[in-house]
């Protein structure tokens, strides 16, 4: 027990340490790349590991600060409680601001470490500035976490006798998987932002460098795009108001990079096969890792209040907001210098794979240049003005939806044309079946579907639009062996392409069938009491007083009839959290595979009288199927056998112009 007390100093000790190595792995490799020194540049390994070691390390040590309820510890006692369930006690590691933070270096450190790995077969120099770019963010950080977000600070000499727990919106298992999703995607996004300033720096902006680039960035973005997607289930069942998706300046600051991240792969493809868009591909590296970092402001500064919020301590801001500008001004002003030493010189047509791509690219950049103006522009004009001013979902949709559907369609037709040039004549003949099988789908599926409106109608025909150009291309890619013969050759990278897409549309069917048919009232229920909506029988048989670990509740039955057969019984509960006198809501879910039958309780009213709020919310489930969906088709795609064959064939294959689709 005497050697456990020192726990929190070792993990103390540990941080110093790995930002120890990482000014080694910053400066060290950077200066035998400059000099030419194979040794130097060697020491880039070595170094990311050691850092990594620590902070896995010092990760450990909190850990063990929470599973030993040591409330000594600052943020332990702030944060934790000895009637928390230990799988919360957990997840309360990185459950506010210091272990989060925390949390964040040791993912930063573990793609550091992942890089030094399995890209050991690339220019030892290039492999060097890459590392030493990566350490550079890793010092920022280190810093940030060392000087003003101490997780091991002790509470001495008086210790609590108990915490304050963890906050109840976070005890819950969702919370468990989706930051370190939502970090690892992040985080991720650095090493895109380290291959392009290497690149920048060595002036080799190639088809080998985007070779090498580009599983790194799919496998962030698709770990960012699942993150995403398990906030907005989270949010859904969990905070009781039955919408996944608020426009949250918090959400809008973790899409923001995934939209920029989309581009960047789809960038990353066209300077792979045909070795454009070089400066472009850049740029959008530097806005996706870029924006991550306004993210992390966002949430840690105090400008904002929500329940993501982490902090209101201005020096943490400031810190923040400087290193942000920091990363953001110095990559630009080497883009400026070394961009024109890498322009592309090669042509296309206008009906090309490229120009769709680059079509692609616009599209998503203005997206997420609304969604940021949208989001910064209150806070701006607070801090210029002292007026307030609310920028809420019907301006982001009304912006936002046109766009996605001129996405959809503009990623048909670039599955179906051609890298270089594509003769018209051909392109409208794979395009005609594709066109009239869409409208026949979505007219079949709108009269099945049976509460016709255009936008119904219109998202029916558009997520037809990108299967069946999907399955066109399918044909296409297999005439010459045969379906059969023809499958097992194509690609892990194009099947990934084929299920993200279709993702893609799974999920817009999934927002819009949801958000246009949607039923849903507020009322008051008393024991025995029911109410109808959409051609379901709610029954309210009254709520049920029971203690939980750390809170009390009230948990009501609601019997659903359909038809006279009972089909769901759900249990929606009041909880009481005893530690910080919170109440929080659990929704009572029956979920479904076309629909959702959704209870929250509000208010008790007396005499067993509850309000209640009832949902029926169609195809909401295809939504998050949809996002998952198009993030394991980024990880197949990241799993492709190209990306780990030996370098030399890796840059003989890259450097040519043919290749896979996207």
């Amino acid at each position: 027990m005497t050697s456990a007390l020192f726990i929190p100093e070792l993990g103390q000790l540990a941080m110093i340490l790995a930002l120890c190595f990482a000014v080694v792995q910053a400066i060290v490799p950077l200066l035998g790349a400059w000099r030419g020194d194979r040794l130097w540049m060697s020491l880039a390994q070595p170094a990311a590991w050691g850092q990594f070691a620590f902070l896995a390390f010092a990760f450990g040590c909190l850990t063990y600060a929470f599973m030993t309820d040591d409330f000594s510890v600052a943020y332990v006692a702030n944060n934790s409680n000895s009637a928390l369930p230990w799988y919360y006690k957990f997840s309360a590691v990185w459950g506010a601001h210091e272990g989060s933070l925390l949390l964040w270096a040791l993912i930063l450190g573990g793609w550091t470490f992942a890089v030094s790995v399995f890209s050991r077969q690339l220019p030892q120099v290039m492999l060097a500035r890459v590392l030493a770019v990566m350490g550079m963010i890793s010092i920022g950080f280190l810093l940030f976490l060392i000087m003003t977000s101490n997780p091991f600070t002790r509470i001495l000499p008086q210790i609590p006798a108990d915490g304050h727990d963890l906050n109840p919106l976070l005890q819950d298992i969702g919370l468990i998987v989706h930051p370190p999703m939502l970090y690892m995607g992040y985080v991720g996004f650095s090493v895109a932002f380290a291959f392009a300033i290497a690149a920048l720096l060595g002036g080799r902006l190639d088809a080998a460098w985007a070779r090498w680039s580009r599983p790194w960035t799919i496998v962030a973005w698709a770990f960012l795009g699942i993150g995403i997607t398990l906030g907005s289930w989270w949010a859904y069942y969990e905070l009781g108001w039955g919408g996944w998706w608020f426009w949250d300046p918090v959400e809008n600051a973790s899409f923001m990079p995934w939209l920029v991240g989309t581009a960047l792969i789809h960038s990353l493809a066209v300077t792979e096969k045909r070795g454009v868009f070089k400066s472009w591909t850049v740029l959008l590296a530097i806005a996706a890792f870029s924006l991550s970092l306004l993210g992390t402001f966002l949430v840690r500064s105090g400008v904002l209040t929500s329940v993501h919020a982490f902090a209101s301590d201005p020096e943490r801001g400031v810190f923040i907001l400087i290193f942000l500008l920091f990363v953001v001004g110095g990559s630009l002003t080497l883009f400026a210098l070394r961009a024109p030493v890498v322009k592309s010189h090669v042509g296309f047509n206008l009906w090309s794979r490229e120009t769709l791509l680059l079509g692609n690219n616009l599209v998503l950049v203005v997206a997420a240049s609304m969604i940021l103006l949208g989001t910064l522009y209150p806070l701006v004009l607070d801090a210029l003005t002292g007026a307030k001013l609310s920028v809420g979902p019907p301006y982001f949709n009304a912006l936002f939806i046109p766009l996605m559907g001129l996405l959809m369609v503009v990623m048909a037709i670039g599955m179906l044309v051609r890298w270089k040039d594509t003769p018209v004549k051909w392109l409208v003949g794979m395009l005609t079946p594709v066109l009239l099988g869409s409208a026949a789908l979505a007219v079949i599926a709108g009269i099945a579907y049976g509460d016709f409106n255009w936008a119904v109608l219109a998202t029916f025909m558009l997520a037809a639009w990108v299967l069946l150009a999907g399955v066109r291309d399918i044909f296409d890619k297999t005439r010459h062996k045969g379906l059969i013969k023809g499958l097992p050759s194509l690609t892990r990278s194009y099947w990934g392409m084929q299920v993200a897409h279709l993702g893609i549309a799974v999920c817009a069917l999934g927002v819009v069938l949801s958000s246009q048919n949607s039923a849903e009232r507020d009322l008051r229920l008393a024991p025995g009491e029911s109410m109808d909506l959409a051609g379901y029988h709610f029954i309210f048989e009254g709520a049920k007083h029971f203690e939980g670990p750390n809170f009390t509740s009230d948990k009501g039955t609601v019997r659903v009839v359909r038809n006279g057969k009972e089909v769901a019984v759900l249990h929606p509960e009041k909880r009481l959290y005893t530690v910080q006198s919170s109440m929080m809501t659990e929704a009572g879910i029956d979920a479904g595979f076309t629909r959702d039958l959704y209870v929250a309780l509000g208010e008790p009213l007396g005499d067993g009288a509850w309000a209640v709020r009832v949902h029926v919310k169609p195809f909401v489930r295809w939504i998050w199927f949809g996002g998952l969906l198009t993030g394991f088709g980024g990880l197949l795609a990241a799993m492709d056998r190209r990306y780990r064959v030996k370098v030399k064939s890796r840059v003989r294959e890259a450097l040519g112009l043919q290749g896979a689709a996207v």
